[in-house]
């Protein structure tokens, strides 16, 4: 499994703490990049609103998690809003999830 892969399984296991969805399923990893020579990854996250109070507790969830990849020294994570997070950025698998739990999507 390359190392890429294995991050995006590592961020797949990182949930937003007001909702049980992960961050991926939810649609908040806008790209991410692993730069080989650093060790390093590039990651662009966005919210769901730009008030959101678990923005810094989801950032850190997500360094931890991808520190703990034998291969990661670093994670940097940008914030962008461009593109605006919008329902239709919700992965099918997470739909379904908030269903489960009550929650309209």
């Amino acid at each position: 499994m390359s190392v890429e892969a294995r991050l995006w399984e590592r961020l797949r296991g990182v949930e937003d703490p007001e909702i049980p969805v992960s961050v991926v399923g939810m649609g908040l990893i806008v790209s991410l990049a692993y730069v080989v020579d650093e060790r390093a990854v590039d990651l662009e996250l966005t919210f769901t609103a730009m008030g959101c109070p678990a923005m810094d507790f989801i950032q850190d969830d997500i360094r931890d998690a991808l520190l703990e990849d034998p291969d990661v020294d670093e994670v940097r994570i940008e914030i962008v809003w461009d593109p605006v997070w919008t329902k239709d950025r919700i992965r099918s698998e997470a739909r379904h999830r908030m269903r489960e739990l009550g929650i309209a999507v």
